[in-house]
């Protein structure tokens, strides 16, 4: 659920609600500025960095709902005030929210998923439905693409588009520069066809194809064979996740994979989302 999406919940149900927004970070932080999260009586949702910093938020969000007062400002100190290592200092906005509120958090979400990097993941069969669950929680547009369309779960990802179409290799001309394409199909010729468009195109972000080191000399052939520049071949990265994976099974790959893209794209993402996604998948960036 996102925040917005949260808040919205609240405010129908009239429950008291403060949004706590970073409004500067200064030093070692945990969080960048414009890291927001909510507080009522008894939840949370998001976060601004966790530790005492934000125990401190929570507990000074609801003294204010209990006060019935509107905004607080808090200027914290991180070491010498919370003792927290990181040293920095934050200044944090609390603000009973309304519906405004709610248009505010709406337009920023907005701006976020219009600056996300984009995600073509063409396959949904076991690796698929792994990847597509495993980039759920990061801040990417996925644009999930099958020809089968029951392949695809009931439920997707929030932050997925499914798409069903027979020549899932057009679609490759349609992702916007810097977008990142990901061939893991039931199929060698499928995927060819599809890391041939992409490759062709020279802007892509990231091109991974499902597969093995012979796979991947297979492909070289092929490509060649097709007037393809084998200079370009330094793009690909096949196999997914590395050569050297201990455990095929397809959400090792998945989480493997994910790092991978969140590697390639970290220059289109916000610091702060950096920051988060590589705690989830360790890709040590």
């Amino acid at each position: 659920m996102t925040l917005s999406a949260a808040l919205r919940d609240r405010l129908a149900r009239n429950i008291p609600t403060v949004l706590v927004t970073v409004e500067q970070a200064l030093g070692s932080t945990p969080r960048d500025g414009d890291a927001v999260m909510l507080v009522d009586a008894g939840a949370i949702v998001g976060t601004i960095g966790g530790g005492r910093l934000e125990h401190e938020a929570i507990q000074a969000s609801r003294a204010l709902l209990r006060a019935g007062a509107s905004e607080q400002t808090l200027d914290l100190a991180l070491g010498p005030v919370l003792d927290q290592c990181c040293g920095g200092r934050m200044v944090l906005k609390l603000e009973r929210a309304a519906a405004a509120t709610l248009t505010t958090l709406e337009a920023i979400e907005r701006n976020e998923q219009a600056r996300r990097p984009c995600v073509l993941l063409f396959g949904a069969g076991h690796v698929g439905r792994a990847l597509a669950q495993a980039l759920s929680l990061l801040p990417f547009d996925v644009r999930w693409i099958d020809e089968r369309a029951h392949e695809f779960p009931d439920v997707i990802p929030p932050n997925a588009t499914r798409i069903v179409s027979d020549k899932p290799w057009l679609l490759v001309d349609d992702a916007p520069s810097g977008a990142a394409i990901v061939a893991v199909t039931h199929g060698h010729a499928q995927d060819f066809d599809i890391v041939d468009a992409a490759l062709r195109r020279g802007d892509c972000a990231y091109v991974g194809m499902i597969g093995s080191d012979t796979k991947r000399v297979r492909f070289r052939r092929w490509f060649e064979r097709e007037g393809g520049d084998a200079a370009l071949l330094d793009q690909l990265t096949c196999p997914l996740g590395g050569t050297t994976k201990i455990d095929k099974r397809p959400p090792m790959i998945a989480a493997l994979t994910a790092a991978e893209l969140v590697r390639a794209l970290a220059g289109e993402l916000e610091p702060s989302d950096v920051e988060d996604i590589c705690e989830v998948t360790g890709c040590g960036t």
